[in-house]
């Protein structure tokens, strides 16, 4: 694999994680650093000390202490309690968890050859293991037998939430099935398990090996100063000198879409794009997503539903896929009426200017630019300046400080995964501690694209004692280049604020079960803690706090402030047209009740053109390489973000009713949103936090598709 010139700083950790042999030896568990309490600060990974051969025999280590543990809830000759079992299964397994935690996030940061080879080997394990726990008969038994006296038990409302959560998933996962149907659905779980990470592997290396070659200084006209800049870095470190190159990563496809005047150049980025996973080789993905969308039919059907989004949805908020494509719906058509008028403004660009040439979807982010400088008069390379990665980061930590009075103190003495990761401890207004939260900035080669948040270990009450969370935010951004510092672009902005929400709600979980505790909420809840958060990154009042330029430390100027008030409605007919059409596809590959042979063209043309899509906008995510549903949990989910778009607009309006920082305001959002967890249904926590359930009109409004 290639390497960044800058990773030779950190050649001795690399080498420690990816040059490491994986042969078991015998000694493997009594000198593995996963195995056993963690000797660091706050028990987090000892990350300088984890060596790929450690991984194997800690996760056999891991599932053999799981069984052990469930044979001795299973053979306990007392009656079943809901202490004796439902709270010591709750505290089981937590070693499997901890290297499986430890794994899956190595192999998202900095994965390598051999940590993918590692999860592919263990990834069935699993699956086999987690089979055999929830198809356990005594097991089932014993969790029915609490189950079925459960109004009996005085049990409190996370109690009783927790009793219900762990019967249904056991019944969901094949508990009332028979042996024959038992073994037909371990079948399909473990090729799953199988396929979802060679899918996910397959669109990390389309994203590496894709590269634009320039070295005709006139292919750049247009390009902004610190684009051609970073594409000349990137030639370096790629072994291309005095060339630029290009790359799929969003800090440098979309800028190149944006400003670059090469039409045919902007045509082959953009389907360098759209067609990875699709381009019928070893790395294609289209048998893949096929099989496991037939297999997800099989395993619905098993499991007594019709198609596998009945399945997933039953334990949503949105309850039915009816429900689902009834929001989509009433979004859809106000938003395809904006996105037609936005092809209007920029085809009488291209008219204007002798174009000849009809929009296409290569088009459209350099065509947008150009109307949002004509209608707003701002050009978003204005603001990067105004955008260094580090002030923004300070200025989500002050926004928490106001809202929910936390400290974050960097930390140089605790282990961490990668050498430019940051580490923070995070601290109540009056110092006593909340958690460790690790950030990673910015794109490489081994790391996987996009931006998200994770735990390496999650809040919950173990015998007494608080387990403390340890939270990892990880963004794609765009990089420093030499002496100029890393400036984020407005939707780079709003990403940091976003899965910043995520890390809150990882971090603020007060909960007793792991089982329940900061994120494992429904689907369409989850992303209520996120969004709401990317309401703050541009108010006005927000923005004279953090956006200083990076050079002078001047505060961004009110013209300025004004004119990305003007522009908030810039361009929502295509981010809510290409969002939602990847919501319908994701619906409609998860509706399927038959496993013929779908072919993925023919799918995805009647997909479209059943709502009506127009040809200048490719679905924010074509099928290949959709890894939110095919690699990433959120098959039948992905409309969650909407979903929750509605919620957090509705939430939001709560702060404007009082004020942006309102201390009483963020104290409810905190008791009842933020450190519930799934302890209780998400649409009761949303009414106790907001009086009533939300409407969809601050949505409409906040993306400007109210009729006026």
């Amino acid at each position: 694999m290639k390497k960044y010139i800058w990773l030779l700083m950190m050649l001795p950790w690399f080498f420690l994680s990816c040059n490491s042999s994986t042969e078991v030896k015998e000694s493997a568990i009594m000198n593995n650093p996963l195995v056993g309490d963690f000797d660091t600060p706050y028990g987090v990974p000892p990350f300088d000390s984890i060596k790929n051969e450690h991984f194997l025999p800690a996760y056999k280590e891991g599932i053999r202490k799981h069984i052990e543990e469930i044979d001795a809830i299973v053979n306990n000759p007392e009656p079943a309690t809901f202490e004796n079992t439902l709270v010591a299964l709750d505290n089981s397994g937590m070693l499997l968890y901890t290297v499986r935690e430890i794994l899956g996030n190595l192999n998202s940061h900095r994965t390598c050859p051999e940590i993918q080879s590692i999860a592919k080997e263990v990834a069935p394990l699993y699956a086999r293991h987690r089979d055999d726990i929830t198809m356990n008969a005594g097991l089932f038994k014993r969790i029915k037998a609490v189950y079925d006296k459960k109004n009996e038990l005085n049990l409190t409302t996370e109690q009783n939430q927790y009793l219900n959560r762990i019967y249904k998933d056991f019944v969901r996962a094949g508990a009332n099935l028979d042996a024959d149907k038992q073994a037909k659905l371990r079948k399909i779980n473990e090729e799953l398990s199988v396929l979802s990470l060679s899918f996910g592997e397959n669109i990390l290396n389309e994203n590496n090996r894709f590269e634009m070659i320039l070295d005709n200084e006139d292919d750049l006209a247009g390009l902004p100063d610190n684009v051609i800049k970073t594409a000349f870095e990137t030639g370096k470190e790629r072994g291309h000198e005095g060339k630029w190159v290009f790359t799929l990563h969003k800090p440098s496809l979309l800028p190149f879409l944006q400003y670059s005047e090469k039409r045919e150049l902007r045509e082959k980025m953009f389907k360098g794009y759209i067609n990875r996973g699709d381009n019928n080789d070893s790395l294609d993905n289209k048998k893949i997503l096929e099989k496991m969308a037939n297999l997800r039919v099989e395993r619905a059907k098993l499991l007594g539903y019709n198609n596998h989004a009945e399945y997933v949805l039953e334990n949503n908020m949105a309850k039915t896929p009816d429900k689902v494509y009834d929001l989509l719906d009433k979004l859809m058509e106000p938003a395809l009426k904006r996105a037609k008028q936005e092809v209007q403004d920029m085809q009488a660009i291209i008219d204007r200017e002798g174009g000849g040439f009809k929009l296409e979807p290569w088009d459209w982010w350099y065509y947008a630019e150009k109307v949002r400088k004509e209608k707003y008069d701002l050009d978003e390379e204005m603001l990067r300046p105004y955008f260094k990665n580090e002030n923004v980061r300070d200025g989500i930590f002050l926004l928490a400080e106001k809202l929910y009075g936390l400290k974050f103190i960097e930390r140089t003495d605790i282990p961490k995964y990668f050498l430019d990761a940051h580490v923070y401890e995070v601290q109540e207004g009056d110092g006593s501690f909340i958690g460790i939260l690790y950030m990673d900035y910015y794109p490489r080669e081994n790391k996987r694209g996009g931006a998200w948040m994770n735990s390496y270990r999650k809040q919950s009450r173990r015998s007494g004692q608080e387990i403390t969370p340890v939270i990892t935010l990880n963004t794609n951004s765009s990089k420093p280049v030499g002496d100029i510092p890393g400036l984020l672009s407005l939707d780079e902005v709003q990403t940091f604020f976003h899965e910043f929400g995520h890390a809150l709600h990882g971090l603020l979980s007060d909960c007793t079960f792991h089982k329940l505790s900061g994120t494992s909420v429904s689907r369409d809840f989850v992303e209520l803690p996120s969004q709401i958060m990317e309401n703050w990154a541009l108010e006005p009042e927000m923005l004279r706090l953090y956006a200083k330029h990076y050079e002078t430390g001047e505060v961004i100027p009110d013209e300025l402030i004004e004119k990305i008030q003007n522009s908030s409605y810039f361009n929502q007919g295509f981010a809510t047209v290409e969002y939602l059409a990847a919501s319908y596809l994701d619906m409609d590959w998860h509706t399927l009740t038959e496993t013929d042979g779908h072919d993925v063209y023919e799918f995805e043309d009647v997909s479209m053109e059943k709502i009506g899509m127009i040809g200048e906008i490719v679905p924010r995510y074509r099928s290949t390489y959709f890894q939110h549903i095919f690699s990433g949990g959120y098959s039948s989910g992905y409309y969650s973000y909407i979903w929750a778009g509605v919620l957090d607009a509705d939430a939001f309006e709560a702060f404007k009713e009082s004020s942006l920082f309102d201390k009483e305001t963020a104290k409810a959002f905190r008791d009842n949103i933020l450190s519930k967890g799934g302890t209780e249904d998400p649409m009761v926590l949303y009414v106790k936090f907001r009086g009533a359930e939300p409407e969809i009109e601050p949505l409409l409004r906040r993306r400007g598709l109210l009729e006026e």
